[in-house]
């Protein structure tokens, strides 16, 4: 077996355990509430009133990026959600 091999074996084996592990990190309900709260159709509109470019949105969305400060404060600003509550909406509620 090839080095490529064994890494891109390794890289699969990370991304499966990764989709295994429960996380607290939930983009969809974060994204899907700017989207309803500002009155968007979709995320291509929230790409344009956030300024960011699509993959970005769409890496959050599929939890390959995490929410960073920057967009986090982007969000804020445009949408007039305390950051708190924006945080908050990033977190899986266990109960």
């Amino acid at each position: 077996m090839s080095v490529r091999q064994k890494k891109q074996e390794m890289l699969a084996a990370m991304q499966r355990a990764r989709a295994m592990e429960p996380s607290s990190f939930v983009p969809n309900k974060l994204l899907d509430t700017l989207i309803e709260r500002m009155q968007l159709k979709n995320d291509a509109e929230l790409c344009r009133v956030l300024e960011v470019q699509p993959p970005i949105i769409s890496k959050i969305r599929h939890r390959k990026l995490n929410v960073g400060a920057t967009i986090l404060l982007r969000m804020h600003e445009k949408s007039n959600i305390p950051i708190r509550e924006l945080k908050e909406l990033t977190s899986a509620s266990i109960h």
